[in-house]
């Protein structure tokens, strides 16, 4: 009986099923349009052109009345008027698994690392999949240890927290992405490289993440050469791996470098498609598919573990309040300002602690260790506040008590929290040692009782 069922099973499963075919009617530029699938396919379904060079996958992004619009995951070369257009089987579809860890994905979660086939899960997963609903998710955790000085005490993360890094272009975001897979407190690491340079990913690989890194890391990769389809792909991609950890009770880190250029990619998709431009040229879907992406993360349902994830925003012309930015700031739980003439002057990582913030304070801190971080804060603000007279010398040693306490802890505090990539402090003496700076300073720190 067992037998009969068996051959039943395989020849059903061989049984080839019906299939709606179309036909490619233009080409203009990235989009094709099919038609014959109008009332076979919708937005965000996938298909395949079979052209003179072989197949081509693509996914629809808009449909009229002069028929299917499709942007390719590759490219239409070969592809012409008259060739067979077919739905995708297995559509938007990846199936994680544990032993992803220390692999390379492509976009659509194929191997790039040459180390062979992917094993594949049995649980399918969309890789676009909505947000988990606001009452089912816990709130934010216990403050997670990123082993980095200035993050520890200024900008402190917390399991389930959302942060952006924003910067220009070589202020040192991929090297903090390395620090923080590293020394991070976390049981896997996801990262998603959206745009990378395609030269860049293996120094990344190798000379920044190194084996420590990268055994507990699965990294997904789009270069910037790759269609705009691809590049957005990788950051959904990247969120469909992390989540598929983080509701089998593992605590994820999701570092993704970048928003932008993952709102680039989604900008040439909607302009293709017909969108009107709106702010900087870029279509309102834009907009809409930036929370839609970064709301995936966070904490867990009872019982899951926790997405805390790092998004960099590289910030067009150091404009803070360019769309992108603006928008992905309103988004997150926290923003960290990478500042270049800070790393000119030699201080890694370059953040510039008083553009940067944390909506997880107080309350991830200690009661002693909010004390250290007002004291400090407030003493680098006061020194901030006299910089330039301070520098021309206008300033005499004297007039201010307050100002001649911050002059003596800016230079070691400054000495202090610079940091190489592959150094690691614990909070604990990162505290302790600032509390000392403060003290040798002069500058007193209230540090409540209990």
């Amino acid at each position: 009986m067992n037998t009969v069922f068996a051959e039943l099973s395989s020849l059903a499963r061989s049984v080839e099923t019906p299939r709606i075919v179309g036909e490619v009617r233009s080409i203009t530029g990235l989009t094709l349009t099919v038609s014959g699938l109008e009332r076979a396919m919708g937005v965000g379904q996938r298909c395949v052109v079979q052209g003179t060079r072989g197949e081509v996958l693509g996914e629809v992004v808009g449909v009229d009345r002069l028929g299917t619009h499709v942007l390719p995951f590759g490219t239409w070369a070969g592809v012409s008027a008259g060739d067979r257009v077919t739905l995708s089987p297995r559509g938007d579809m990846i199936r994680p698994d544990l032993s992803w860890k220390g692999r390379v994905l492509d976009a659509l979660g194929r191997p790039v690392d040459r180390k062979g086939p992917l094993f594949e899960g049995t649980e399918a997963r969309l890789v676009k999949a909505p947000p988990p609903p606001a009452f089912d998710r816990r709130r934010t955790g216990a403050r997670l240890e990123t082993g980095i000085k200035i993050f520890d005490v200024f900008t402190p993360l917390c399991r389930g927290q959302r942060m952006g890094v924003f910067a220009g272009s070589g202020v040192g975001k991929s090297t903090l992405m390395a620090m923080l897979a590293r020394k991070a407190t976390a049981d896997v690491i996801v990262v998603g490289l959206v745009g990378e340079r395609g030269r860049e990913v293996q120094d990344f690989i190798q000379n920044d993440l190194g084996e420590e890194g990268m055994a507990r890391s699965v990294i997904v990769v789009s270069t910037g050469d790759e269609p705009p389809l691809m590049r957005r792909q990788a950051a959904w991609t990247a969120t469909a791996v992390a989540e598929y950890f983080r509701d089998r009770g593992q605590q994820v880190l999701l570092l993704m470098d970048s928003v932008t250029r993952f709102a680039m990619a989604q900008r040439e998709i909607g302009l293709s498609g017909g969108e009107p431009p709106t702010t900087k040229g870029y279509p309102p879907t834009v907009f809409s598919e930036l929370p839609q992406l970064m709301e995936r993360a966070g904490p867990g349902p009872e019982g899951a573990g926790d997405i805390t994830a790092i998004y960099t925003v590289l910030v067009d012309g150091g404009d803070m309040n360019e769309p992108v930015a603006d928008s992905v700031r309103g988004i997150m739980d926290g923003h960290v300002v990478l500042d270049r003439h800070i790393a000119e002057r030699g201080r890694f990582p370059a953040v510039d602690l008083y553009k940067s913030v944390s909506r997880m304070l107080p309350d991830c801190h200690t009661a002693a260790e909010f004390a250290v971080f007002q004291a400090a804060r407030r003493t680098l603000a006061k020194y901030a506040d006299m910089e330039e007279l301070i520098r021309i010398g206008a300033y005499r040693t004297g007039a201010d008590a307050e100002v001649d306490a911050a002059i003596r802890f800016f230079g070691p505090a400054e000495a202090f929290l610079n940091q190489r990539k592959h150094e690691a402090m614990g909070s604990d003496e990162t505290f302790a040692r600032i509390y000392q700076l403060l003290g040798e300073a002069g500058v007193k720190v209230e540090v409540p009782e209990g």
